[in-house]
């Protein structure tokens, strides 16, 4: 780009700016998730990756990131996909994942009307799971808080509760001990993070068995975020809570009662969301508590 400067002509090169994919605001019928992660988020990718680090082979990755996609489904496209930037990042885990943050576009400053887009960034957590938790990926040095600050990054464009699992599953005080600060985060998508995150069956994500076993350690999480101001975060609250009622009903039951003394209507909603489906179930407990917090 040539500018003027008191008469002196001299020569800027243009940043080149991130990019999203084209995608709809929902799935039409007849269509799959699958298209989401097609041959556009791979150009996307490439583009991306290649103004994070001059030295990435774009062709090369493409070629790659294209072999064996079209018969996966978008979860395993995501997999795939974070293979094939294994293969043509830096070999050093850390390396690599700056260069993922480096590629980002810029976090979303609202909660709703994201669209579909936002699925850009699923081989990106997936990348982070799949090697962001062994030392061996990272020439022998503990990669956990790169990892964490990749996925608090992620969670502002996407969301990190997939990938926060595998965390949650290997290191658990650890993980817990960072979503319980992140509680506190200006970031309404962050705070998400730390109730949806540790569902005990997030539906699309894996299971956590020992909160299945026990969902005690995630209550100071939900303590926490039981008010808060986003309805985003609170609609979390209330379906983590609806997690815990299918294995522990009574644990559940006991918490939106306690949660009723000085109840605003906004937990109230909380209180009535969380125990839908067991009072759907004519559980008498739950159907009590539901009119309690109306």
């Amino acid at each position: 780009m040539r500018r003027s400067i008191r008469g002196i002509v001299t020569t800027r090169p243009i940043r080149a700016a991130r990019r999203l994919p084209r995608a709809p605001r929902s799935i039409a019928k007849g269509s799959t998730l699958r298209t989401l992660l097609d041959r556009d988020a791979i150009d996307c990718l490439a583009h991306n990756l290649s103004l994070a680090h001059p030295r990435f082979d774009a062709r090369a990755f493409r070629r790659t990131a294209t072999t064996g996609l079209a018969p996966l489904g978008i979860m395993d496209r995501g997999h795939h996909l974070a293979r094939a930037m294994r293969a043509h990042l830096p070999p050093r885990y850390e390396q690599a994942a700056r260069v993922l943050l480096r590629s980002l576009t810029p976090p979303h400053g609202t909660t709703d009307r994201l669209g579909l887009s936002v699925f850009f960034y699923l081989p990106h957590t997936s990348f982070v799971s799949a090697y962001g938790l062994d030392p061996a990926h990272n020439g022998g040095r503990d990669p956990f808080e790169i990892s964490m600050k990749a996925q608090y990054e992620l969670t502002r464009r996407f969301t990190a509760e997939f990938s926060i699992r595998h965390f949650l599953l290997h290191q658990q005080s650890r993980t817990l001990a960072v979503l319980r600060r992140w509680t506190s985060d200006a970031d309404p998508h962050v705070r998400r993070l730390c109730s949806e995150g540790t569902r005990p069956r997030l539906p699309w994500g894996m299971r956590l068995q020992a909160f299945v076993a026990d969902p005690r350690p995630c209550l100071p999480i939900l303590e926490a975020l039981r008010d808060d101001p986003s309805l985003y975060v609170r609609r979390s609250v209330a379906n983590h809570i609806g997690d815990i009622a299918k294995d522990h009903p009574s644990l559940a039951f006991e918490l939106c009662e306690r949660w009723l003394a000085g109840a605003s209507q906004e937990r109230r909603w909380l209180i009535r969301h969380a125990l839908r489906h067991p009072a759907k179930k004519g559980v008498k407990r739950a159907i009590r508590i539901r009119m309690h917090a109306r």
